[in-house]
């Protein structure tokens, strides 16, 4: 039978992450925190994205 492990590439080495991090029993703060602390580039991109939305929202109301 195949092995079941599996092992990270570039393509699943974010969603490996992202599963190491949120999945568990501690506050959403420490999970992102230590997310932040292991991706800083994703993780500002993922802000920087979230902020563009925000923006947008607002600029609508009016």
């Amino acid at each position: 039978m195949a092995d079941t492990a599996t092992t990270s590439n570039k393509k699943t080495a974010l969603t490996d992450s992202l599963r190491t991090h949120f999945t568990g029993d501690a506050p959403l703060t420490e999970k992102a925190r230590g997310f932040a602390k292991e991706r800083p580039w994703t993780s500002a991109a993922f802000v920087g994205v979230a902020a563009l939305a925000v923006l947008n929202t607002l600029r609508g109301r009016g």
